[in-house]
């Protein structure tokens, strides 16, 4: 099937998975680009449609029972949300997870986002956290994971990474059942992020970009450390803090 116009039906439906509203309405996201399309469909998500621009092909990527639709530059333009589209999207349902399910392995490592708000800071978090083995991701409201740039800023590792979309009251109670290490970031900790303990089970909490941990996560937290500031600033990028968290857990693992 082919389709030129921009204005079609299903193009503007399909655009329309840009918006958050959109997704929670329909339970359907948007994915751009054909790696992580790709790490999707290796993650075992099933696509609803497979949007192809006019310089893609389908080489290696199974369609399985999805619909396969080629897209003119226009339509394509109209449901990228990229300055220059992808050649292969696709459209998934959003995946139902259950955290009471999750079974942790000893001396997990964790990480807890509490009202991040930007999708671009997300994805980068996702690598790290990807990258340095961690063991569950929750994110407690703020930027929504299904977002077509927080999926683009992870790579798609969003696909394989335990994690989970969570409200923050099932968070706290899912934390508190673990019995884990609760390890505030904030730029009031009383403790260097490296003085710290990280080698037996521990949750990193992380706030939002401008306003960092609500009062009642920092009262929570067993531990309040900071990353030392020799600048003006006071604070780096939260991707940039949960990066040193999770890898000087990762090194002092390591040891």
């Amino acid at each position: 099937m082919e389709i030129a116009s921009p204005k079609n039906p299903r193009v503007k439906a399909w655009a329309a998975l840009k918006e958050r509203k959109e997704r929670e309405r329909t339970g359907l996201f948007l994915v751009e680009g054909r790696r992580e399309v790709e790490r999707a469909l290796e993650a075992g998500l099933e696509p609803v449609a497979l949007l192809l621009g006019p310089k893609a092909d389908m080489e290696a990527l199974p369609s399985g029972k999805a619909e396969v639709v080629r897209l003119g530059e226009a339509a394509l333009a109209r449901v990228s949300s990229r300055e220059h589209p992808a050649q292969v999207l696709g459209v998934f349902r959003i995946p139902k997870k259950d955290l009471s399910q999750v079974r942790l392995p000893p001396k997990p490592l964790v990480l807890v986002l509490l009202g991040v708000e930007k999708p671009g800071n997300l994805g980068a978090i996702l690598r790290s956290a990807d990258g340095a083995g961690a063991d569950l991701v929750l994110v407690a409201e703020g930027v929504d994971l299904y977002s077509p740039q927080a999926i683009r800023n992870s790579t798609g590792v969003v696909f394989s990474l335990p994690v989970f979309p969570v409200p923050q009251e099932e968070a706290a109670r899912f934390l508190l059942e673990k019995d884990l290490l609760l390890v505030a970031a904030t730029p009031q900790g009383e403790r260097v992020y490296w003085e710290e303990d990280y080698r037996k089970g521990v949750a990193f909490l992380l706030g939002a970009e401008d306003q960092g941990l609500p009062p009642e996560w920092l009262a929570r937290a067993h531990a309040r450390v900071r990353v030392p500031m020799r600048g003006q600033a006071d604070s780096l990028n939260v991707s940039v803090t949960a990066a040193l968290l999770l890898y000087e857990a990762l090194r002092q693992r390591s040891l």
